[in-house]
């Protein structure tokens, strides 16, 4: 009986981690093909990923151990401009967190997007000095959010904030950046006449200690889909009802399952044969 058990047992875990297979977060090598973003933010993968250095003028990357610092090359080159452009105004390391995995594709956990390379998190944790290696790879987070009081929490939001999110949203390359709608409801009070910018910055369940910064589509990337335009004005007459749901939203999160995997795009597939055939040898 106790034999027959283990078995089941071992079954059942076998079975499990099928189920829970993806072959998007084995992958530990780029596609190598012109770069393409393929498919959706939330659906698709990547060609000719380019990784992005760990470290540059302005910026670290943490967590590096996640493998999720790969891009679309129009992200490398954004980020890189964006930190220079931060540096200039005094703000001297920003930290990079997830971009892309090596061929893009479906996260089991956290993201539903990132899947093309166009997708970056900027922490909002503020470090005039370098981390040391084992900062970077166990960072800590810092809120600017003041939850129970639904306001931006005075001791840790900054004016560079501002500024961070203001550069990256006047970039012509920058689709949207995702952030709490508390934050986007402390630039809206601070709102002044030009501020079109304002538009770019979506309101977003979490995004407390971070910016999530979105490209456009490539310019020759065919397959790549952009997102529907953003509504015309600056957004700020709708944060009301962002912060009715706020107050009613418990503060306790349930335990995450590994997503469903989704049907990729056609154009996907060599990407995964690739990756397949070289676990194979």
């Amino acid at each position: 009986m106790k034999s027959l058990s283990a078995t089941l047992v071992l079954l059942a875990s076998c079975c499990t981690a099928q189920a829970q297979y993806n072959p998007w977060e084995q992958a530990t090598s780029t596609y190598q093909a012109p770069a393409a973003a393929i498919g959706s933010y939330a659906n698709g993968c990547l060609a000719g990923a380019k990784a992005l250095p760990l470290a540059g003028e302005g910026y670290q990357v943490i967590r590096a151990q996640r493998h999720r610092f790969y891009g679309h090359p129009s992200l490398i080159a954004f980020i890189s401009d964006y930190a220079k452009q931060l540096r200039n105004q005094g703000i001297n390391n920003i930290l990079i967190a997830d971009m892309s995995m090596p061929r893009g594709g479906q996260f089991n956990y956290g993201h539903s997007s990132h899947q093309i390379g166009l997708d970056v998190d900027i922490w909002l944790r503020l470090e005039d000095d370098l981390l040391v290696t084992k900062q970077l790879a166990s960072p800590y987070a810092v809120s600017v959010v003041d939850k129970k009081n639904l306001v931006v929490n005075k001791n840790t939001w900054k004016d560079e904030h501002k500024t961070m999110l203001k550069v990256a949203a006047q970039d012509e390359r920058v689709a949207r950046i995702f952030i709490n709608p508390i934050i986007k409801q402390q630039l809206c009070d601070e709102r002044e006449t030009g501020d079109e910018w304002l538009q770019k910055i979506r309101p977003w369940w979490g995004h407390s200690s971070h910016m999530h910064v979105r490209l456009v589509c490539p310019v020759g990337d065919t397959q790549c889909n952009n997102q529907k335009p953003i509504a015309k004005g600056h957004g700020c007459d709708e944060l009301s009802w962002w912060k009715e749901q706020l107050a009613k939203t418990p503060t306790f999160s349930k335990p995450q399952k590994p997503k469903p995997l989704k049907t990729k795009p056609l154009p996907c597939e060599p990407l995964i044969k690739s990756l397949q055939a070289k676990q194979q040898n």
